[in-house]
């Protein structure tokens, strides 16, 4: 069967977003606005798989949803045309992540090389939910049919996940499907979306290392929430090498650190690393940091501003946390009806 081009994307609500996760994600929700559905949640359930310590526990919880929230809107997301809510606001999301479960197999997750990175050395004493994760994401994409979601590197895999899982539900349930109606598949195996250049931003002080909340320095970063003063610094102190920038892209290898600050610019600009080298190269990083502090303030001071004006009216950002989750309900519904139907459920 024919699918409705639809994107869904999430964001967790950790705490102190950064550069990296406006480049890497937030941005490119904005632009996909113009050419697709687009449904964008704010993961709470995902955040609740680590300790309450790194989360921030009951305290933190709702201000950081709510800063999520307001970074996107301050981005430019337009919850009226597509829909912004926060996903422990609709049950689909838990109910669906069960079935898929019980379709998934314990050595597809097994593979998931983030469940290790994240669960370190002391596995035996993760959480159940950080291993099941992979199946709560699918869940997540596929109970509004999705037909794309923009991923980092990082997500690849489990956006791989997500389809062995639409495809094996296929498989096993394929006369099911046919008799109620669905054709010869229920869900679609979601593609991928990556888009430009800096789609994994790394840290200030370490070019071989992410762009990280977690990181004991604050200058590793640039928060969204930070003031011009704090941008124009934290940039003019981001670790570079001796040399000049080269004028070509090849010549960023390897060079983790000016390959990184080429990056942001391009991402900044919505241009390439071969066009930004084209404009500074041979240049000392003075001269181009300099470009750079000017071009973040522009661009990110507004949204840092609209931030902080947003997070001071939690009631505005609740009803447009609700309206949207009322609506993505509406959608989940239909699929899970339809899921209890394909898989013999008795329901009402």
């Amino acid at each position: 069967m024919s699918f409705k081009e639809r994107v869904f994307s999430g964001v967790q609500p950790t705490g102190n977003l950064h550069l990296g996760n406006y480049l890497g994600a937030i941005k490119k929700f904005v632009a996909l606005q113009d050419s697709y559905d687009c449904i964008y949640c704010v993961v709470d359930l995902h955040a609740i798989t680590v300790p309450a310590s790194v989360w921030g526990g009951p305290q933190e919880l709702p201000r950081a949803t709510r800063e999520v929230t307001a970074a996107f809107l301050a981005a430019g997301i337009d919850p009226r045309k597509h829909i912004v809510f926060n996903q422990s606001q609709v049950a689909e999301h838990a109910e669906l992540a069960w079935v898929f479960n019980c379709v998934a197999r314990i050595g597809w997750l097994n593979r998931m090389t983030q469940f290790k990175e994240k669960a370190g050395k002391d596995r035996e004493n993760a959480s159940i939910g950080l291993y099941a994760y992979p199946t709560l994401m699918a869940a997540d994409i596929l109970a509004y049919r999705a037909t794309h979601v923009p991923v980092g590197e990082d997500q690849k895999q489990h956006l791989e996940l997500c389809r062995d899982i639409a495809q094996k539900f296929n498989s096993d349930f394929v006369d099911s499907i046919r008799a109620h109606g669905y054709g010869e598949s229920f869900f679609p195996l979601t593609e991928p979306i990556i888009q430009g250049p800096a789609t994994r931003v790394m840290s200030l002080r370490d070019g071989t290392k992410k762009m990280s909340k977690s990181d004991a320095s604050d200058y590793s970063r640039i928060n969204l929430t930070d003031d011009a003063d704090a941008i124009a610094q934290k940039i003019r102190k981001a670790k570079t090498d001796p040399e000049p920038l080269p004028s070509e892209e090849a010549g960023l290898d390897p060079r983790p650190e000016a390959d990184n600050l080429v990056g942001i610019y391009a991402a900044l600009t919505d241009t390439s690393k071969a066009q930004v080298l084209a404009q500074f190269g041979g240049n000392q990083f003075s001269t181009f940091k300099a470009a750079l502090v000017d071009l973040a303030v522009a661009k990110l001071g507004p949204i840092g501003g609209e931030m902080k004006r947003m997070v001071q009216d939690p009631v505005y950002i609740d009803g447009i946390l609700g309206d949207g989750a009322a609506r993505a309900q509406a959608i989940a519904a239909e699929t899970m009806k339809a899921v209890k139907d394909i898989l013999g459920f008795v329901r009402r």
